[in-house]
């Protein structure tokens, strides 16, 4: 797994930037990220309220932690789920990755 630089600190990419392979992203820190029990999924918690994650999001913030680039997301998501195909795995991860970044979930 390729480690990532230490963050610096109010790095956000621009709008129209793309996904880079080797950026490390990590959850924007004004937001809370954690398994809810009660909802049976990942939740984003923010000020204004609260978006419950489908199954794939969930698997993908939570190796957002800013020690992983995108491709080891990628690596690791295509390792624990074999069976898939590996192409749509990073295709929909980049994806994923980059609407979060827009959304102000992730930063680099």
């Amino acid at each position: 797994m390729k480690r990532c630089p230490a963050p610096v600190p109010h790095t956000v990419m621009t709008v129209d930037a793309t996904v880079s392979l080797d950026a490390c992203p990590r959850r924007a820190s004004h937001l809370v990220f954690r398994w809810e029990a009660s909802q049976d999924a990942y939740v984003i918690l923010y000020p204004e309220g609260l978006v419950k994650l489908n199954a794939s999001a969930g698997e993908i913030l939570k190796r957002c932690d800013g020690m992983r680039s995108v491709s080891s997301v990628i690596a690791e998501l295509q390792a624990a789920y074999a069976g898939a195909d590996g192409a749509q795995i990073a295709d929909a991860t980049r994806a994923f990755i980059d609407t979060a970044r827009h959304k102000g979930w992730l930063q680099w």
